[in-house]
């Protein structure tokens, strides 16, 4: 199977919220949202895409600065087409794209906490978030 990789920045939200609900991600998403999902597609500054024969089949979306710090906000890969290597190459490329000078980092998913020391990531002990207070207001893009 050849996989093809590409920057997709105009990327379809109604794709994206497939491709999340085909990984293990879309439960930590607000995929009932497609405005917010639309939103986060327009603002993000890296929009990898990974596709078999055309279909979509993972998804890496990063918010960075291009200089410094690039935050890997979602990786996502079609459960199944997991274990192919798609999420490590997808990781891959959105950190060329952001600049191999950046420091990537990424909040992993209960179910990855493994994945990502197997494909060369190191954990970092501290980690601070402030939770949502409220709904995210609508915007138009």
């Amino acid at each position: 199977m050849d996989t093809e990789y590409a920057l997709e920045p105009a990327l379809d939200a109604a794709a994206f919220i497939d491709v999340l609900r085909r990984s293990t991600l879309a439960e930590r998403r607000p995929v009932d949202q497609p405005q917010t999902i639309a939103s986060m597609i327009a603002h993000a500054d890296v929009l990898l895409t990974a596709r078999a024969q055309g279909k979509l089949i993972g998804v890496s979306r990063a918010l960075t600065d291009f200089s410094y710090c690039t935050y890997l906000s979602d990786l996502a890969v079609d459960v199944a087409y997991q274990r192919r290597g798609i999420g490590r190459e997808l990781l891959r490329r959105t950190h060329e794209a952001a600049g191999l000078h950046t420091t990537l980092v990424l909040l992993a998913a209960p179910q990855a906490r493994e994945y990502y020391p197997h494909i060369g990531l190191t954990q970092h002990d501290s980690c601070w978030m402030i939770r949502p207070t409220r709904s995210a207001p609508e915007r138009s893009l």
